[in-house]
């Protein structure tokens, strides 16, 4: 049975060797084929990742080019509302100025009209100021005489003025009327000063006390001669013993060694017009 078994077995082996050998070729073509199926299934997968990646990178480029374009379209956005912007503040700048252009041409015509009438204007003026210091000339000569002097060359200053031509009209006419407001003090302020005084045909220094307009008198250093200015007769008139100190008094007031007071002292009597004493 061993050897019978062991035959059988040889000649299965052989047929399936046989077989094997028949359908070798075959099996050989068909795995062949799939190989070559295989490989030229990766040769396009090969390709069509390479295209993809060529897509990718197309679309990589293409975003660039869209985020480089926003960016731009953004920065001239910007640029456009500043310089938008910008121009109305330019408009408003431009308004403004040509209101004030306006008010300039108006003040320039404003001006003209003035240029233009200067010249009427001193042709006119300049005989009131003559007029002026004629009237201030003899209201000095016919007023108390208490700074005579000093009065008299300031109105000769003012007729020496008039004559020079390097000084505008309104510089003389500002001097004429300065002159006139120094007269205007005199009336209503209270002085004293010094200067000398003929008394008895003898100079001598004194001091003088000016109340306003209405009162003049004077004080010798040696306080032995009083007096006071008569208006109506235009002269000096001699004072008794007895005003000596209300005068002392009056003088100190009037340098502001002593408090404001009552001061008494000799004032003539109001007269009229043309009424003689």
């Amino acid at each position: 049975i061993t050897a019978v078994n062991c035959a059988q077995i040889e000649i299965q082996n052989e047929k399936q060797v046989s077989d094997m050998q028949r359908r070798t070729p075959t099996t050989i073509a068909a795995i062949l084929l799939v190989a070559s199926s295989i490989h030229a299934s990766a040769s396009d997968i090969d390709a069509a990742l390479e295209k993809g990646v060529e897509r990718a990178k197309a679309a990589q480029a293409s975003q660039a080019k869209i985020d480089a374009i926003d960016t731009e379209t953004r920065d001239r956005e910007r640029e456009y509302r500043a310089i938008v912007k910008e121009i109305q503040g330019l408009e408003t700048y431009v308004e403004q100025l040509d209101k004030q252009l306006a008010m300039q041409e108006q003040e320039v015509t404003e001006i003209d009209n003035s240029i233009n009438q200067v010249t009427l204007i001193e042709r006119q003026i300049t005989p009131l100021m003559l007029r002026m210091i004629d009237s201030i000339e003899q209201f000095v000569a016919a007023d108390v005489a208490f700074q005579i002097d000093e009065r008299k060359e300031r109105v000769a200053d003012l007729q020496e003025l008039m004559g020079r031509s390097d000084v505008t009209v309104a510089e003389k006419y500002r001097k004429v009327l300065d002159t006139y407001q120094k007269e205007m003090d005199y009336g209503r302020t209270i002085k004293s000063y010094r200067a000398p005084l003929a008394i008895a045909g003898e100079e001598r220094e004194v001091d003088f006390l000016r109340i306003g307009r209405i009162a003049l008198m004077y004080q010798s250093l040696d306080g032995k001669h009083l007096g006071v200015w008569n208006q109506q007769g235009k002269s000096w008139e001699s004072l008794d013993s007895e005003y000596k100190s209300k005068l002392t008094m009056a003088l100190r007031i009037a340098r502001e060694q002593a408090a404001p007071d009552l001061i008494r002292v000799p004032v003539p009597a109001p007269v009229s017009y043309g009424q003689e004493k």
